[in-house]
C-alpha cells in the first residue's frame, strides 16, 4: 500500500510508502487527495501531519511518465499534481510535513505546500530540479513558489535547479526545523498538535482570506494546463 492514514488524538497522519522514491503517480495522488479530503470532512480531525519512507519524503513526478513522451498524459499528471498541492496549501486543517529524506522536484513542491516542514537532518537533497533534467516547473508550481520560498534563494532553487541539504533548505524556505531522524516524528507530531489548539473555522477563514489569491492564480494556472490537453 503505498498511502496509510492512521490517527493519532486530533492528528491524521498520512504516510507515504511505495518501497521505492515514493514517485507522484496518478494513484498515489489520487490516495494522498482522498486522505487530505477525509480529514477535512472529519471533526475529530484537527491537523494533519504528512510523512514519508526513510530516507524519502518524495522523488517527485513519476518519472514513468514523465520520460514516456506521451505529452497528454504528462501535462494530466503534472495537473493533477498542481491539484494536490493546492489542496494541501489551501486545506481547512493545518498540514505539517514530516520530511524523511529526500524531497526533490514534486516532492519539494509537496513541502511549500505544507504550513509547517520539519525534516530529518543528514545528507539530503531538497529542492526544484527541473532545469538540470531538461524540464520546466509548471506555472501553478512558480505561483506558489514565488509566496513560500525566500526572496534571496528563488532565483538559485528555480532557474539554476539548486539542491541543498535539508539545513540550507531552511534558508531559501523549503523546510522550517531540521531534527535527528529519531526524533522527526515527535517533533512533527508537537508541531500538529499545537495547531490543533486553533479554532477550526476561524483558521479556515484565516486560510481562505490569507491565501485566497494564490489559489486562485493555481486554479487558473493548472486549469490553463489541462486546456490544452488532446479532446
Amino acid at each position: 500500500m503505498s498511502v496509510t492514514v492512521e490517527q493519532s488524538g486530533a492528528v491524521s497522519i498520512v504516510s507515504m510508502d511505495d518501497g521505492k522514491a515514493n514517485a507522484l503517480s496518478s494513484s498515489m495522488i489520487a490516495s494522498l487527495s482522498e486522505a487530505i479530503d477525509a480529514a477535512e470532512a472529519d471533526d475529530s480531525v484537527r491537523a494533519v501531519v504528512l510523512t514519508g519512507r526513510e530516507g524519502r519524503f518524495s522523488g517527485g513526478f513519476d518519472l514513468s511518465v514523465m520520460n514516456g513522451g506521451d505529452m497528454d498524459s504528462i501535462v494530466s499528471l503534472v495537473a493533477e499534481g498542481g491539484d494536490l498541492v493546492r489542496k494541501l496549501y489551501g486545506a481547512t486543517v493545518p498540514v505539517v510535513a514530516a520530511s524523511t529524506g529526500h524531497a526533490v522536484a514534486a516532492g519539494a513542491l509537496m513541502l511549500i505546500g505544507c504550513d509547517v516542514r520539519v525534516s530529518v537532518e543528514g545528507p539530503f537533497k531538497v529542492g526544484l530540479n527541473e532545469v538540470a533534467i531538461g524540464m520546466t516547473l509548471p506555472e501553478w508550481a512558480h505561483t506558489l513558489a514565488v509566496e513560500r520560498l525566500s526572496k534571496r534563494g528563488i532565483q538559485r532553487a528555480i532557474a539554476n535547479a539548486r539542491l541543498t541539504d535539508p539545513t540550507e533548505a531552511v534558508n531559501v524556505g523549503f523546510i522550517d526545523r531540521v531534527v535527528p531522524a529519531d526524533q522527526l516524528m515527535a517533533a512533527a507530531m508537537e508541531e500538529a498538535e499545537a495547531l490543533t489548539l486553533l479554532e477550526p473555522n476561524a483558521y479556515a477563514r484565516t486560510m481562505t482570506g490569507f491565501r485566497g489569491a494564490t489559489l486562485a492564480q493555481m486554479d487558473a494556472d493548472i486549469a490553463a494546463d489541462r486546456a490544452t490537453l488532446q479532446p
